[in-house]
């Protein structure tokens, strides 16, 4: 099992456990009953099995509802300590999303929620969602791919584009190297804060321009339970009233869709 958990949603042939245990492919099945039985009876995911000469098992990963709950209760109540409140209508965050516990915790609400999405990447935009993406791509099992402001001379050619940052106010530029998607990949958009849109914007902008596609976006905190168009599958864990935040106060809710 912890072979299986430590590589969610990957094609594990029977062979590999034979060899690896020295015991019989019917061994190995009668095994892998027991530990679909003690996974599903736990809510933490299932197992998915093929048949066949190269016939293998799969883990999916689940999250108990009521663990669920409870993580959003606690994330709103960080987010809403009354001394994150900055000037100029500002919410302090980053001691929050790179605090593994809730980063891990952000991923699992976020893989059970697109664990059906069909996508084949996670994407996001440096750098305050990347600990919150990195969780969600692993549980998934899937590759995350990180946009960074400025280009490096390391990511080699690159595509740039420019968009408009509604957290700021400006014209702001993301980069890509031109190796980092296949064309035709369906993604998952991961990021920590939504006000306009801008940076959604310009990540689907940025997906196009490799010939592909997001198929679902997950935010952890987005203003006055903001919805975007572009992406079909759009989700807050948490909405913030930016009309209260702009008079100093923070009031924080959980999104009632999740």
């Amino acid at each position: 099992m912890q072979e299986l958990k430590a590589k969610p949603n990957t094609d594990f042939p029977l062979s590999y456990f034979a060899d690896k245990f020295a015991c019989a492919k019917s061994s190995i099945s009668e095994d892998i009953k027991v530990v679909k039985e003690a996974l599903e009876g736990s809510h933490t995911g299932t197992l998915k099995t093929s048949i066949g000469a190269r016939g293998g098992v799969r883990y999916i990963p689940d999250v108990p509802e009521d663990k669920i709950a409870d993580f959003l209760e606690y994330a709103r109540d960080r987010f809403s300590e009354p001394d994150r409140v900055l000037g100029s209508g500002f919410l302090f965050t980053s001691d929050v999303l790179f605090d593994p516990y809730f980063a891990k915790g952000a991923g699992e609400v976020f893989a059970k929620r697109f664990k059906n999405s069909g996508a084949d990447i996670v994407i996001t935009v440096e750098t305050k969602g990347i600990a919150v993406a990195e969780y969600t791509a692993e549980i998934l099992g899937l590759p995350l791919i990180v946009v960074r402001r400025e280009s490096k001379v390391t990511d080699g050619s690159t595509v740039s584009i420019n968009y408009f940052s509604g957290s700021s106010d400006r014209i702001q530029k993301m980069s890509l190297s031109k190796r980092s998607i296949k064309p035709g990949s369906k993604a998952i958009i991961i990021d920590d804060f939504v006000r306009g849109g801008g940076s959604i914007n310009g990540l689907c902008d940025m997906l196009s321009e490799f010939g592909s596609e997001a198929v679902a976006a997950g935010i952890v905190l987005a203003v006055d339970n903001a919805k975007h168009s572009r992406v079909k599958d759009f989700y807050s864990m948490l909405s913030l009233d930016s009309a209260k935040l702009s008079k100093g106060i923070c009031e924080i809710s959980i999104t009632k869709d999740g």
